[in-house]
C-alpha cells in the first residue's frame, strides 16, 4: 500500500484506501490511497499515463474501480454514486461543442438534467453564467466560443448545483496568458468559497499558484506527496546552487564532473551554471561550497529554491 496523509487541518471530506484500476496488463492506478480534507486545492502531478485522468474518473464516480474504497462525506461513493453526485463537479480535458445551441440553452440543459425547475432552475442558471463572466454570451452558439470562453462555460457546466468537491483535467490547457489569469482568478473564488478542489496539469507552475498541496503521480502509484514548500526542500536531493563563473564555464563544468559532492551541473540561459550538492549535513556542504569557491573560477554561488518542475523530475530519477 501507498499511503500519504499529508497535514489536515480538518476532518477529511474524501477518503481514498487501496484504489485499483487495472485495463488489462496496464496498471492505471495501482493501490493508492490519500486523504483531502474540506477547502483544500490540491494539485494532481504525473506524465502522460501516470494515472491521473483514470484517479479523476474514479473519484467523479464516472468509472469503478477494481478494488478499493472512496469514501466521500462518510458514504461509499462507489457502492451508492447518486448518494454523492450532486457534490461532485466534474471539468474533463475535453469539449464538444453541440451544433445550434446557445449558452444559455447548454447550461439550462444541464440544470435540467440536475432535476432543477421553475425559478430554482432560472435562478442557477444564471449564477453560475455570471460567476464565470459568460452571461453576456448566452445568446451565442457554443461551436463560436473562443477556447477561454469554451473553458469558461465547461467550468459553468461543473458548477450547476453548487458541489463541494471540484475536480478539474487539465483547465488551463491551450489557453492564453491572459485567459488563464482570469481562470486562475475564477479558481482563487471557488477556494475563497472553501471549496475542496483537486486539479490536473501540465503546467506546475500554475498549480503552484492555485494549490496548497501536490500529489505526485508516476505509473498507477503515489509517488510523494506534501505542499510546495516541502517538496521543493527535500534534503534527499540536496541543495540546488546557482554559480556564477569566471570566463568560460568549461573549467568549472570539468570540476563538477570530477567532484562527487556536486552533480547535475548545466549551463543556464543566462550563462550561469547550475549544480547541486549532494553532501549531507551543513558541514559537509560548507565544505564543499568553499572547495568550489577556492578553485578561483566562481564568482559568486547562491543557493536557489526549486521550482516544481525541477522537484518532479528529481523525484522520477529517484523513483528509477
Amino acid at each position: 500500500m501507498h499511503y500519504y496523509s499529508g497535514d489536515m487541518t480538518s476532518e477529511p471530506i474524501l477518503k481514498v484506501s487501496n484504489l485499483v484500476r487495472h485495463f488489462g496488463p496496464v496498471k492505471a492506478v495501482d493501490g493508492i490511497s490519500f486523504e483531502l480534507s474540506a477547502g483544500q486545492s490540491v494539485g494532481l502531478i504525473g506524465a502522460n499515463g501516470a494515472g491521473k485522468t483514470t484517479t479523476m474518473r474514479l473519484l467523479t464516480t464516472l468509472d469503478l474501480p477494481d478494488s478499493g474504497d472512496i469514501i466521500f462525506a462518510g458514504i461509499d461513493a462507489t457502492a451508492y454514486p447518486e448518494k454523492v453526485r450532486a457534490r461532485i463537479g466534474w471539468m474533463p480535458d475535453g469539449f464538444d461543442p453541440i451544433d445550434h445551441t446557445t449558452v444559455h440553452d447548454y447550461i439550462d440543459f444541464f440544470a435540467r438534467a440536475y432535476g432543477l425547475s421553475g425559478s430554482k432552475r432560472v435562478e442557477e442558471v444564471q449564477r453560475v453564467l455570471s460567476f464565470c463572466g459568460i452571461d453576456a454570451l448566452s445568446s451565442r452558439y457554443i461551436n463560436k466560443l473562443s477556447k477561454g470562453q469554451t473553458q469558461r462555460l465547461s467550468l459553468a457546466r461543473m458548477l450547476i448545483g453548487n458541489p463541494d468537491f471540484l475536480v478539474m483535467d487539465e483547465p488551463a490547457a491551450g489557453l492564453d496568458p491572459q485567459a488563464r489569469i482570469e481562470f486562475k482568478q475564477l479558481v482563487r473564488e471557488l477556494q475563497g468559497q472553501g471549496k475542496t478542489l483537486l486539479i490536473s496539469s501540465h503546467i506546475l507552475s500554475e498549480l503552484a499558484e492555485m494549490c496548497d498541496t501536490m500529489i505526485f503521480m508516476d505509473k498507477g502509484l503515489i509517488i510523494r506527496r506534501g505542499s510546495q514548500e516541502e517538496l521543493t526542500q527535500m534534503p534527499e536531493q540536496g541543495v540546488l546552487y546557482s554559480v556564477r563563473v569566471v570566463g568560460d564555464t568549461t573549467p568549472l563544468l570539468a570540476w563538477l564532473a570530477e567532484s562527487p559532492e556536486w552533480q547535475g551541473a548545466m549551463v543556464q540561459a543566462d550563462g550561469t551554471v547550475q549544480a547541486t550538492c549532494t553532501a549531507e549535513g551543513e558541514e559537509a556542504q560548507a565544505r564543499a561550497l568553499r572547495a568550489l569557491c577556492g578553485e578561483h573560477l566562481v564568482l559568486e554561488a547562491a543557493r536557489r529554491r526549486r521550482n516544481l518542475e525541477e522537484t518532479f523530475v528529481n523525484i522520477l530519477q529517484e523513483e528509477k
